[in-house]
């Protein structure tokens, strides 16, 4: 998918230090040190840290706009409320309007300005940050973009998926990567590579290369990309973006997948050195439209449960529900059907993290904030305007917090 009254929660993260701004928000100001995994869990300052989070894919380009910005800070101000610990955003937004990369190599500094306060500003909340790295979808330019510049510089390539094999196109997303992670923040003065705000990086969201569903173009890229991450930063956790799906190096694992393969392998990508832990998406009302909601649901538990068993007993990595959400313009949909969908997702991987297991979190899709309605693509979450969810979520937040 392209694809938040003020209480403070002493106890979500310790040992955090609170702070009172000017605008009267508890702050949480973190150690220095970064986010580490230890077997099937992640790790803070040595302590366990099962996380409850949120997607919110616009940070970067509402920070762009100072006119925009009072949006990032409400959002992170009504997350951290929430005891909400970790956000998923993008890193990216690749040509077409107001681009982060404008062309290969050349960056918009207003653009880079605004992920430098998302950043910033997520330090200050208390909120850790997944950064993606690159689309598989078109949306702020993804892949496609990619491909049409190499057109440009005279390659001849014939689909998307050429993006994982054409050296030139290979060479253009790994020198994005290194202008990411060697950027040095304007208000911090810290470079991304150096910042334990930064939780981990993502290679891509939801990277599909249906034109090999043998796995071996994606298994090689995400090796060599992984190999270049490292090669640049050593302190951050890394994660694929990957949406779950099986492939051939466990065929029997097939039947959990939706009816259809997209050329990824949970199992292999996953094991790949350098790849720290698994993720996993699951948007039932998309994958199994045809079914009612009783098959949706328990369409996701067996997606959900498969994963943290072969998480922990195969990978023996931490796995993240990195995207979940249930879409107000499906037939039917109520917000106590949300509630329950999310209730049943937040259960499953509370009761994994309690019995030492691999599920370690979960992030909704998606976060919004009051004034956003030319955004709205029927997952979105508005805490003033569901608290039923808002509670859900704070709940969420504080059983896991106790676990840690």
């Amino acid at each position: 998918m392209v694809g938040r009254t003020i209480c403070i929660l002493v106890f979500f993260l310790v040992p955090f230090l609170f702070a009172v701004d000017a605008r009267g928000a508890s702050r949480a100001y973190r150690p220095g040190g970064f986010a580490k995994t230890s077997g099937t869990r992640f790790e803070l300052s040595g302590r366990p840290f099962y996380l409850n989070g949120f997607n919110a894919y616009w940070l970067m380009y509402m920070a762009s706009d100072p006119a925009e910005r009072e949006k990032v800070i409400s959002a992170f101000q009504q997350a951290s409320t929430r005891g909400l610990t970790v956000a998923r955003t993008w890193a990216f937004s690749d040509g077409g309007s107001r681009p982060l990369q404008i062309k290969p190599g050349s960056y918009d500094e207003d653009m880079f300005r605004g992920l430098d306060f998302v950043i910033a500003e997520a330090r200050k909340y208390g909120i850790y940050l997944i950064l993606s790295l690159g689309n598989n979808w078109s949306d702020f330019g993804g892949k496609n973009q990619y491909i049409q510049w190499a057109r440009e510089q005279g390659q001849y390539l014939g689909s998307e998926d050429d993006f994982f094999r054409n050296p030139v196109v290979k060479g253009h997303f790994k020198n994005h990567i290194k202008a990411i992670l060697t950027r040095v923040n304007s208000i911090t003065g810290v470079a991304y590579k150096d910042d334990p705000t930064i939780f981990a990086w993502e290679l891509m969201n939801e990277p599909r290369c249906q034109s090999d569903l043998s796995g071996r173009t994606l298994q090689d890229w995400i090796t060599e990309m992984a190999d270049h991450v490292k090669s640049i930063d050593s302190n951050h956790l890394l994660e694929i973006g990957l949406e779950g799906f099986y492939g051939e190096s466990l065929p029997e694992k097939k039947q959990f997948n939706p009816g259809y393969e997209v050329g990824t392998d949970f199992i292999s990508n996953n094991q790949i050195e350098g790849i720290d832990f698994a993720t996993i998406h699951a948007y039932p009302d998309q994958w199994v439209s045809g079914s009612n909601e009783e098959a949706q649901s328990a369409f996701v538990q067996k997606w959900l449960q498969s994963h943290i068993q072969d998480s922990g007993a195969i990978l023996k990595k931490p796995l993240l529900f990195s995207e979940f959400g249930k879409s107000s313009r499906s037939s039917g949909y109520s917000v106590s059907l949300r509630d329950n969908y999310y209730a049943s997702i937040y259960n499953t991987i509370y009761a994994s993290a309690r019995s030492g297991g691999s599920g370690a979190g979960a992030l909704f899709w998606q976060l919004f904030t009051e004034g956003m309605d030319n955004m709205k693509d029927g997952y979105e979450v508005i805490f003033s305007e569901t608290p039923s969810t808002a509670n859900l979520v704070s709940q969420q937040s504080h059983k896991l917090s106790d676990l840690n």
